[in-house]
Parts: C-alpha cells; structure tokens; sequence
C-alpha cells in the first residue's frame, strides 16, 4: 500500500470523556487520504480500550500506540512517539478533547500544495464553550492571514513572545520541517510542550495563516492550561519556557538573532515585574509596530 498524504496524531491520557468524539472527527473528514495514530501516554481508565476498538475495527486506518511498559512520559515525547511512526509528508494533530470541522484536512492540505514554500499552515481557533452551555468565540491567529509570514516576524509577533495569539495544534506541517528542527521537547510534559515546537517552527519556516476556523478548542477546568493555572505554576512554567528558547536561538543559526533575544529579554523583564509588565503589554497591543 502507498502510504497515505496525512499523519493525524492524537496523544491521549485519561481521556475517555472526551476520545471518542475526537476521533469521529477525524474519520468524519472529507479528505480520505490519511492515518490516524491514537498515541496513548500511559493511560489508566477506559480510553485505551477505547483507542484499541477503533484501531481494531479498521486498522488500514487508525493504528494504536504507547510507550514501553505503557509508561507515562508526558505531551511531547508521545507526540515523538506519534511522530517516529508516521507515514505521511504531511502531519498534523488534534488533542483528544477538541473536535475538527469535516473540511480542516482537504482545505489543509490544499493551501500546502498552493503554497509550497509554506513549511505550515494554521487556521483561526474556536473557543468552544457551547459544548457546556457557554458562548463560543473565534480567534484569529498570527497577525497578518491569506499571506505567506517569514521568520522572524512570526516568532516576534505571536505569543509566547509577542501578543498576537499563538499557533494551535490544528497546524499541519510538513515532515521535513519536523526533522529539521528536532520534533517535540521531551523536558516540556505538558504546558507550553506545543509552544517550544511551533516556535523552533515559526524560528526557521515561512507559515501561512488562514482565516478559517478547524478547531473546536474545548474549554473546560479539567485542561492542561486551566490545571496549571489553579496550581499557581504558569510564572514558573513560563519563566523556564523562556529560558529555554534564549538557548535554543543562541545555539541555533536563524535569521533575526538579535531582534529575537531582544524579544526574549523584554518578556523576562514583564516576568519578573508583573505590574509594569501588564502594562507594557497593553501598549504592545496598541502599538505594535512600535513596540517589537
């Protein structure tokens, strides 16, 4: 058999609420031209059988994996596990809580071919709170949409570094640019895992960002984000995000070195002054040609 065009990989853990409606998405795409990885982080309540079912009923299709021992290792290194077994030129993700419209992997892959300087594609974000009753709300990603964005105004402009929000793993990337710039960062286990990968992306590739909405992003307390935040460790987090890329563009030859060290330092700097830093971020939303 060809190996299919598209690699889906969805990392799960105890997610059994949640899985099943996940997946339906992605077997609910028009675009037919894919594999699905359910890539299992160690996962104790029902979701692995769960995962096992749909791998057994229709095996050309989806596939089953976990770690040695059903071991529990965190977000990035199971989506390295994905990643190693995967047979597409084309990947993308969906986490097991957040849902796909049916059109996101043709109309994907479609920009791509349009496009073929592009290294990735993204789309707007839903934050999906009808699902509980809430209002749902549409975010638009990146600063600029419907065009080519080269390095390093993309890594300068979106969180975490600027304020224009940040890419989502509703992002399809080409293979080649996830070897390039080493996949996932293992000592990232669960916020902030997606964000050291798509910077080291946004450091090194052109991205297009679309206006178009793909991801249902659920929100609910239960979250990796909604979790640290209650716990009180996002200054800490974030504080060793930063770290941690001022070591990667200093180690790494990309375009834009100093601009993005300056960027670096300025979002230590609110860090470590969280008043004058709140502020200074507003004035990085008015001006932000200004402020860079």
């Amino acid at each position: 058999m060809s190996p299919p065009r598209v690699s889906v990989i969805c990392i799960f853990f105890q997610a059994e609420r949640f899985l099943a409606e996940a997946i339906d998405s992605v077997l609910a795409q028009h675009f037919a031209d894919f594999e699905l990885l359910l890539v299992d982080d160690g996962s104790t309540d029902g979701g692995t059988a769960l995962a096992q079912d749909y791998a057994a009923r229709d095996p050309a299709k989806v596939r089953y994996l976990d770690h040695p021992g059903h071991a529990n290792l965190g977000m990035s290194a199971t989506r390295n596990r994905g990643i190693a077994n995967t047979r597409g030129s084309l990947v993308t993700f969906i986490d097991a809580d957040d849902v796909w419209r049916p059109a996101k992997l043709a109309e994907q892959v479609s920009l791509l071919d349009v496009h073929p300087d592009a290294g990735m594609v993204c789309g707007a974000l839903e934050y999906w709170r009808s699902w509980d009753g809430g209002k749902d709300r549409i975010v638009q990603i990146g600063r600029h949409h419907g065009r080519l964005c080269h390095p390093p105004e993309t890594l300068v402009d979106l969180y975490p570094l600027g304020t224009f929000p940040a890419v989502s793993v509703d992002a399809m990337v080409r293979r080649a640019v996830i070897d390039r710039v080493g996949g996932f960062e293992d000592r990232f286990t669960g916020l902030y895992e997606d964000q050291a990968f798509f910077a080291k992306v946004l450091a090194t590739t052109p991205v297009w960002f679309a206006p178009d909405a793909w991801l249902r992003y659920r929100q609910h307390t239960a979250s990796c984000v909604a979790q640290t935040r209650a716990a009180g460790l996002y200054r800490n987090r974030r504080e060793a995000f930063l770290s941690w890329l001022a070591e990667w563009i200093t180690a790494h030859d990309v375009s834009g070195k100093p601009r993005l060290l300056r960027a670096l330092r300025r979002e230590r700097w609110k860090l470590m002054h969280p008043l004058a830093g709140r502020a200074l971020t507003r004035l990085q939303h008015a001006l932000p040609d200004l402020i860079r």
